[in-house]
């Protein structure tokens, strides 16, 4: 859920104010529900929630050739404050759709701050990466499954990718590609 808040709060934010359907209709031309769990119904769930806690507030009804009006939305300052928040986590995370749903708006945020976040991000790969090519000489020759040393191959391979990933997005930053908030 933390992805789909985020979207949800990314896209809100850009296209303020803005409706539900509007919402969903970028994330499909994004593919998101390719690399995150995000569906129709979790996008007017989070519309739902964020409302209710304060983080969005309806600003109107736009009207619709296609059915009723669509209420339009836009951030509170609670919700940008959020937005921020959820940024700041999904940045250094490990989690594929948290990194996924930051990295699609880190343009909001100023260059340092993502450098930064993204080395702690780079850190935590490396570190997870580490710990799981240190558990497979710990597996005794009998062990249950007997595929468990595989296993955690497989998954260190995938943290060392990430921590590579990560090291070419840094280079890129650094070297003064993609826009940012500053």
């Amino acid at each position: 859920m933390p992805a789909v808040r985020l979207l949800v709060l990314g896209v809100i934010r850009r296209q303020q104010p803005t409706h539900g359907y509007a919402v969903r209709r970028e994330l499909l031309s994004w593919r998101a529900e390719t690399w995150t769990n995000v569906k129709p119904g979790s996008i007017y769930h989070a519309l739902k929630q964020l409302t209710a806690e304060g983080k969005l507030q309806t600003v109107g009804t736009e009207n619709s050739a296609e059915g009723p009006g669509r209420t339009l939305f836009e951030l509170t300052g609670a919700g940008e404050a959020e937005f921020r928040r959820l940024m700041d986590v999904a940045l250094v995370s490990i989690d594929m759709e948290e990194l996924g749903a930051a990295i699609a708006f880190m343009d909001a945020l100023p260059r340092a701050h993502i450098v930064a976040k993204l080395r702690e991000q780079q850190r935590n790969s490396a570190q997870v990466r580490d710990e799981l090519l240190r558990m497979i000489p710990e597996f005794p020759a009998r062990h249950e499954p007997p595929h468990a040393p595989d296993l955690l191959e497989l998954w260190s391979g995938v943290f060392a990718n990430l921590t590579g990933w990560t090291a070419g997005l840094l280079e890129r930053l650094e070297a003064g590609e993609y826009r940012t908030a500053d």
